[in-house]
């Protein structure tokens, strides 16, 4: 077989133009999937448990949209790019849905919420999908492919610091001012339009490897027999199941069973910002091993942290804040290697079908993510008003509603992440299984 030849690294400039646009996209996803919720219930008063079950039917209306949304973005093909087409095309939509959902009016009902909710994740899913495909699609290479998504990742942490930073700053007590989530707002429109823009302008479209185009049901056989896929994927969704647990409690959790609600936006604060900071090392570890163990042990390093969240006493200011500084740099890896892997296991899907299916296979990636996290909400949220929790009266809640809430933010991500770890250990794509697999496409 020929040898490879070496891929040249996307130039610094191209990097740093394609991924920006991930910083507005952050500061858009925190919110919508792990704030909102909790903004609506203390700002508004609406029911955590009715907005749960709104918001899972918006996902159950995911389980449809995004899969054909993924195939439409892989068969249409203007002359722009089938990438960045859409990509483009989607920021208006996103614009809207972000305006409407984070600054509501008064008297916004849980109807409203499940509206704007699913106008924005129609929006987002026209984004990300095409966007994540340009990345997985511009680096072909192992290692460079990990670079890339280190840069898109670690932006998306400085979006997400935004998305933190702002809200807590100004506060939202009122629904009627402009408060922290209506600038949050103001902050996205301007800017996603700018870099998207930005984007599309100076980065190239990938070059498509697709040597024939494959129905509909071979397709879905071609899915069916991608072992890596379905292993990953399996992971994929328990670890992010895991992460939605803890982002989504992470603001009662510090508040009503530690007491400490005016150290809320300084502590996920240096969650994220310990993110951005564990990008490079998990990195380099990834080098040095391969992304899957990187992914492995980063996993093995947040169980350890996690393990005596439920027993912290109320007023615990430095072990809580070890716990943030040491899971935050275990999600440096969480949002940066699986990222590397899913391109890798999408060339099985291109070297087998004949078809370059990018957009279809994040579109299940994202729908996977959508699930664990409307999981979260319709099950764990309900779960703590079932027990006398809640979220918008702290002197309302029972003492064992507290105590299953520091139970479930604890070891709830554990129970998830342990399964997880065992099927992602001896996954069977690495660096030379990869470079065989480019060999096979470029061939």
């Amino acid at each position: 077989m020929t040898k490879q030849k070496a891929e040249t690294p996307l130039p610094v400039k191209q990097l740093i133009f394609y991924a920006l646009p991930a910083v507005p996209l952050a500061a858009l996803t925190l919110p919508l999937y792990s704030f909102i919720p909790i903004f609506y219930a203390e700002s508004l008063g609406l029911s955590l448990a009715s907005m749960g079950f709104a918001l899972f039917l918006v996902r159950l209306f995911d389980a449809v949209n995004d899969p054909v949304l993924g195939w439409l973005c892989d068969r249409f093909r203007p002359s722009f790019g089938r990438r960045r087409t859409w990509f483009i095309c989607s920021i208006p939509l996103l614009m809207l849905g972000v305006w409407k959902l984070f600054w509501p009016p008064a008297d916004a009902s849980v109807a409203y919420v499940g509206v704007w909710t699913l106008v924005l994740s129609i929006g987002y899913t026209c984004a990300i999908l095409p966007f994540s495909a340009w990345g997985a699609e511009l680096q072909t290479d192992y290692t460079n492919r990990s670079r890339l998504a280190g840069a898109r990742e670690g932006l998306t942490l400085v979006g997400t610091l935004i998305a933190i930073t702002v809200p807590f700053t100004l506060g939202w007590a009122d629904p009627t001012a402009l408060h922290g989530f209506a600038l949050l707002a103001i902050i996205i429109v301007v800017a996603l339009p700018l870099f998207a823009i930005a984007a599309v302008r100076f980065v190239p479209e990938p070059k498509e490897h697709t040597r024939q185009a494959i129905g509909l049901m071979e397709g879905v056989r071609q899915l069916k027999a991608n072992k890596p896929f379905k292993r990953l994927l399996s992971a994929f969704f328990l670890n992010g199941f895991a992460n939605s647990i803890a982002a989504t409690l992470f603001l009662l959790y510090t508040s009503q069973r530690l007491g400490l609600e005016d150290l809320r936006g300084p502590f996920i604060f240096v969650y994220f910002l310990c993110g951005i900071l564990g990008v490079p090392v998990w990195a380099a570890i990834a080098r040095k091993t391969s992304k899957h163990r990187a992914w492995c042990y980063a996993m093995v390093f947040a169980i350890i942290v996690f393990l005596p969240a439920p027993f912290l006493p109320e007023g615990s200011v430095v072990a809580f804040g070890a716990i943030c500084v040491l899971s935050g740099l275990a999600l440096g890896a969480d949002i940066t290697q699986p990222a590397a892997v899913q391109a890798d296991v999408i060339d099985v899907d291109t070297a087998h079908s004949g078809e370059q299916r990018s957009g279809t296979y994040f579109a299940l990636w994202s729908l996977a993510t959508k699930l664990s996290l409307a999981l979260t909400v319709v099950t764990v949220l309900p779960l703590l008003e079932w027990y006398g929790f809640s979220a918008n009266d702290a002197t309302a809640s029972t003492a064992i509603g507290i105590t299953l809430l520091g139970f479930l933010y604890g070891w709830g991500p554990i129970a998830l992440k342990i399964p997880a770890l065992f099927l992602m250990w001896n996954f069977p794509i690495g660096r030379e299984e990869a470079m065989k697999l480019r060999q096979q496409i470029e061939a």
